[in-house]
């Protein structure tokens, strides 16, 4: 029985986990968080921060797994990446790992390679000259931390009297405390889900994303298919593939966001070296391409060959559970709302929870995902039920 560790045990984590040890694997993981949800589904598990290098190197050794993966956290890349190097694993080079981590680097290797059809980007620290930028810069720009992920720390700026306090709050939100200042694109929002084997990218899917308001930026929803015309999802998986040949991604999952204009125009505005977070792996992919991309990213990760058959597979639409703030009084018969909309809930509430007003994807309960022959009909009936949920926990 081949072993594979997982970095990272939490709610998102917790799928692959659980998906493993289902396919047979014996599965370990890592979390910093003791009360972690996926610990349950492991054979094996160690209460370590996933940003610890060397103490999860050490213990991947001791348990002498066969491979490594992280997926829905750009916090266990790196660790990940560095395990899989030390131990002669498959997975991304570690060094190009650290070029995806900063948002800067990417920008600047994306650009260099003329990959779509973004500017150069501007980084910034504690100690940058704000004045002297801001005076450079073509506004409106966003402003987002170097390493973040889920919305956090980035913000649109549209006068230059605000661009320093949106770089110190971009740099508060980052572990090497840096920024990046990069254009502002007005178009739509779409996501890339990749999984690259033996240096080849499969693009399995263009989906479409539902994003809140300014000024925060966070994800609301997924669906697939997506409304682009079939000639601008094909420009756009081909800047996905052009992106991972030219950042040297050599293996393991890549997760995209990107931006795409009225006029068709491509903007890759973010990249994760791991599996998408919010549902993108575990469920939709599967769901609206019939490809099993957890698993197959499971497989890739211990050697043995990925299975990319696809089976039956239908419109998806997701919605987060991004409620406003308060405290839940009570839950609703999730079981009951599955079978009344034929939905999938995925959530992590519980009674007494105090909910933060939804300005990040941290700030979500969980998942509505519905499935049919409509997609526009598929993502009205999530909605319903997210609308239904959030007036039944408040409800006294």
């Amino acid at each position: 029985m081949k072993k594979i560790l997982v970095i990272g045990a939490g709610f998102l984590q917790s799928f692959v986990i659980k998906k493993a040890r289902d396919m047979g694997y014996y599965v370990c993981a890592v979390d910093a968080d003791k009360n972690a949800p996926g610990f349950i589904y492991t054979h094996h598990y160690a209460v370590i921060n996933i940003i610890d290098e060397e103490a999860c190197l050490t213990y991947a050794q001791e348990q002498q797994v066969d491979g490594v993966l992280t997926a829905a956290t750009d916090f266990g890349v790196l660790t990940a990446a560095y395990i899989a190097q030390e131990m002669g694993l498959p997975g991304i080079k570690y060094e190009v790992a650290k070029v995806i981590k900063n948002k800067y680097l990417t920008r600047h290797c994306l650009s260099l390679h003329n990959v779509d059809d973004t500017k150069e980007s501007v980084e910034v620290g504690v100690d940058s000259d704000f004045e002297t930028i801001a005076n450079q810069i073509v506004y409106p720009v966003m402003v987002k931390p170097c390493d973040g992920s889920g919305s956090r720390g980035a913000s649109r700026v549209d006068y230059k009297e605000d661009l320093k306090q949106a770089c110190e709050f971009a740099i508060n939100a980052s572990l090497s405390h840096h920024a990046t200042i990069e254009q502002f694109i007005f178009g739509e929002e779409y996501g890339a889900e990749t999984l690259v084997i033996n240096g080849v990218p499969h693009v399995f899917a263009i989906m479409k994303k539902w994003m809140t308001q300014p000024p925060y930026y966070a994800e609301l929803g997924h669906a697939i298919p997506n409304d682009l015309s079939y000639e601008v999802e094909v420009r756009a998986k081909a800047c996905v593939q052009k992106a991972i040949y030219a950042l040297g991604v050599n293996c393991g999952s890549v997760n995209m966001d990107m931006l795409i204009t009225k006029d068709g125009n491509i903007h890759i505005v973010d990249i994760g070296a791991r599996m998408g977070g919010n549902l993108i792996g575990s469920h939709i992919i599967k769901a609206g391409t019939g490809v099993d991309y957890m698993g197959a990213m499971i497989q890739n990760a211990v050697g043995d060959v990925p299975n990319l058959t696809p089976m039956e597979h239908c419109a998806v639409a997701t919605r987060l559970l991004a409620f406003q703030a308060g405290k839940i009084n009570k839950l609703p018969d999730f079981e009951a709302l599955n079978k009344k909309y034929n939905v999938i809930i995925e959530h992590h509430m519980h009674e007494g929870d105090i909910v933060n007003e939804y300005h990040t994807n941290l700030d979500g309960c969980g998942y509505v995902m519905a499935m049919g022959e409509d997609v526009k009909e598929v993502a009205e009936r999530a909605e319903k039920v997210c609308t239904e949920i959030e007036a039944y926990i408040y409800d006294k």
